[in-house]
């Protein structure tokens, strides 16, 4: 594996405006740009190198004709942006580039970052999962990553919809804040719902990509954003997903990438648990409380810690536990309710309520954001 350490000169040679208008020549990747800074030494005699010198490389043609013109791009939009309060570029020769990043064979050459570099030295945990979660996987998901972020880990993921938002959200609510890695320029947010969360976490974490400015969301750029994720990371934990899902993408980086591998299980007759108990037969580690992931990352212990946290650290606590106020029939309900959805008929077999009964006491539970609806289904949620 190539380690991207700058012994190559980390001065004016490999300056930000140098190393942007490289980046920016056409067909000039992530690899190109490597093999160029391998040869040359530094982005500004990439750029000034000769045809004769040039040649022979294995670089296309399209490639090689763009470097030998006189006419450099624009890189003016790229300036601009950078220019903006809390937005940063960051090069391979910078300071504040990540050391986890450098020893991908493919290191981005550039970091836009949106909000507070500092976040990206933090230790950090992956967590992705489905687009479309149950209920439950969005609220695990959630208290997961408040929990872990009140004890200092960052949390790390994709802005996408679902789990990754929900993660996003959980972790805004602890200390450690959270970083959205997102496979598109800066300059836009994508999916266009999760405007206000991402300047929440510009706020409080950063926002990072490797593409520059005005790339727009294509499908092939997700895996590549999968990989960063990934590799930020200490681990990665799924929390639901489904057998063919990019989150068991990211998941496989990550063992590339010698980091850890983390799975929720869930139900047998959940679609969304299957890509996870997937990862768990090949061997990631199963997951029932953030102490789990603590422990075999060899980080403190949340109890150990001097954050104000909950004493319990198990996240899946029982419902009978959590819901001692509420009167006997509606516990008796809620017991029904702890480890799978039910519909009403189901209900009605299990507790031995009537139909009305059940659907009154279901109402006055979902009123007070115990449980929630889903497909017909009801599921605890607290």
């Amino acid at each position: 594996m190539t380690n991207h350490k700058p012994a190559r000169n980390a001065g004016s040679e490999n300056s930000l405006d140098h190393c942007l208008t490289l980046r920016h020549i056409t067909g000039v990747g992530t690899g190109t740009f490597h093999t160029l800074l391998d040869v040359f030494g530094s982005a500004e005699a990439a750029l000034n190198a000769s045809a004769s010198q040039l040649s022979g490389l294995p670089i296309r043609a399209e490639t090689l004709s763009a470097l030998r013109n006189d006419e450099k791009p624009d890189i003016t939009a790229d300036l601009n942006w950078c220019s903006e309060k809390n937005h940063h570029i960051i090069t391979l020769f910078d300071e504040r580039y990540p050391e986890q990043l450098k020893d991908l064979s493919d290191a981005p050459p550039l970091l836009y970052v949106r909000g507070d570099p500092d976040y990206l030295q933090q230790p950090q945990l992956a967590m992705v999962g489905s687009r479309n979660p149950t209920a439950a996987g969005r609220s695990t998901a959630k208290e997961f990553a408040r929990h872990l972020s009140k004890v200092g880990i960052t949390i790390t993921s994709g802005l996408a919809s679902g789990i990754d938002g929900a993660s996003h959200e959980g972790a805004l609510h602890g200390l450690a804040g959270t970083i959205a890695v997102v496979a598109h320029g800066l300059d836009i947010v994508y999916p266009a719902q999760h405007q206000k969360l991402a300047q929440a976490i510009s706020e409080n974490g950063a926002v990072v990509s490797e593409m520059p400015i005005g790339t727009q969301p294509l499908r092939g750029l997700f895996p590549r954003r999968n990989r960063l994720i990934s590799a930020f990371s200490l681990g990665t934990l799924v929390v639901e997903a489904a057998q063919k899902s990019g989150s068991l993408i990211t998941a496989r980086f990550a063992l590339e990438q010698n980091r850890e591998v983390f799975a929720i299980p869930g139900s047998i007759h959940n679609p969304m648990a299957r890509g996870c108990h997937q990862l768990i037969r090949q061997g990631a580690k199963l997951v029932e409380s953030a102490d789990d992931i603590l422990e075999e990352l060899r980080l403190p212990a949340a109890k150990n810690t001097l954050y104000p946290i909950k004493t319990d650290s198990n996240i899946h606590e029982n419902p009978e536990d959590s819901h001692k106020t509420l009167d006997p029939d509606h516990q008796k309900l809620l017991k029904c309710l702890a480890y799978e959805p039910a519909s009403i008929d189901e209900l009605v077999a299990a507790s031995g309520f009537k139909a009305a009964e059940i659907a009154s006491m279901l109402l006055i539970l979902e009123l007070e954001d115990i449980i929630v609806c889903q497909d017909g289904r009801y599921t605890c949620i607290t």
